[in-house]
């Protein structure tokens, strides 16, 4: 498996932008099977940065409802990496800035 597989996207979202810019955390999406340390490894063979600490959490799925149609949204499991001091993952292209 390789480091592509287990990092599936950044999730972009204003909790995880506020948290990239005050606690230099980056929030990712990860294979349902990836562990703290296949995390760490992938970011550091496609970033080229070795993270601090790697937390995980799985998202459970929410009811949601459309008229009267009712559904569930996806089940993810998400990858909290702390970054150190002065590096960073660019997200975005810096052409926009």
């Amino acid at each position: 498996m390789s480091a592509r597989d287990i990092i599936i996207r950044p999730i972009i979202t204003e909790k995880s932008m506020r948290d990239n810019s005050e606690g230099n955390k980056v929030y990712f999406e990860v294979r349902k099977d990836a562990n703290k340390t296949a995390v760490a490894q992938a970011i550091e063979e496609i970033y080229h940065i070795k993270p601090e600490k790697v937390n995980i959490v799985n998202v459970h799925p929410k009811t949601k409802r459309v008229g009267r149609y009712t559904g569930k949204t996806n089940a993810v499991r998400k990858a909290i990496v702390k970054l150190p001091e002065g590096q960073d993952i660019s997200l975005f292209n810096d052409e926009n800035k």
